[in-house]
């Protein structure tokens, strides 16, 4: 039985603040979360995408705040509009991330984009940890994700920026499960391979989204399968539920095996001739 067709609502009550829910993997998550029983507030820089996504719900168990995650007092209003309008906060879903420049040598990398990468997925990041700590060590409980990627477990490409970035995230996480398990609060990271989101498509410049899942099934160890944005919600919703009341630390990898192999030495051996 899957989560979202589960009579069981997972998160009754849990109050979830999610950056960068307006679109993309967080708007999926969001969607879920609102499903099983959470009260959440998206906190984005997409206002249109995030006040429709809002109407199109109809319930007052979602909310849109305008949120640019690095920029501090934005990240802690939207911490604090969650409490005023909810009393607490129990999920803090750190989701808001960026691409940046791909496929471009370390000696033509800006300066520029590289700021900008780790401002947005480390900095933010930082800056949404900051604020819900200070809200959940009180409670003596609390779930704070990130939403890293399988770019913190291996390197292909070039896109320097965004691998730092996330394997930042995975380590800022670890750091945080030590400190801040001693008040009760769970920190994990969630690191899955490639989902056809619209950023990623513009990102590697696909205009055939069937092309591209082709090219990732093809290399992919796990046959039969595809992963969706659905899957990657999914691992949220266990993360952040009372199902992983004793998981801390974890950077759950979503990948189908994927980071288990060494493709350039499969690719190599399938060059060989059989005799």
């Amino acid at each position: 039985m899957s989560a979202e067709t589960s009579g069981t609502k997972r998160l009754d009550g849990k109050v979830t603040l999610i950056t960068g829910g307006a679109s993309g993997l967080g708007e999926i998550t969001a969607r879920l979360f609102v499903k099983h029983g959470a009260k959440v507030v998206i906190g984005d820089i997409q206002d249109k995408l995030g006040h429709s996504l809002c109407q199109e719900l109809g319930t007052e168990n979602i909310s849109y705040v305008h949120c640019d995650v690095t920029c501090e007092s934005d990240v802690e209003n939207a911490v604090k509009l969650a409490v005023s309008k909810h009393g607490k906060l129990d999920i803090m879903f750190n989701n808001a991330g960026i691409m940046g420049e791909n496929e471009v040598k370390v000696s033509e990398t800006s300066l520029k984009d590289f700021k900008t990468v780790l401002d947005v997925n480390v900095l933010g990041a930082f800056l949404g940890a900051k604020h819900a700590a200070r809200v959940m060590v009180p409670a003596k409980k609390g779930c704070i994700l990130f939403t890293a990627s399988l770019a913190s477990k291996i390197c292909y490409g070039n896109s320097h920026s965004y691998k730092s970035s996330k394997v930042a995230v995975v380590g800022l996480a670890k750091s945080l499960s030590v400190e801040l398990g001693e008040h009760g609060i769970r920190v994990n990271c969630i690191s899955p391979h490639a989902i056809f989101t619209p950023m990623f498509q513009k990102t590697l410049r696909l205009q055939d989204k069937k092309k591209g899942e082709e090219m990732v099934s093809a290399s992919a160890v796990l046959k039969g399968t595809l992963l969706e944005p659905e899957d990657f919600a999914n691992a949220a919703l266990y993360l952040a539920s009372d199902e992983a009341k004793f998981v801390s630390g974890v950077n759950l990898t979503i990948d189908g095996g994927y980071s288990l192999t060494n493709q350039s030495w499969k690719t190599g051996l399938s060059m060989i001739p059989m005799v």
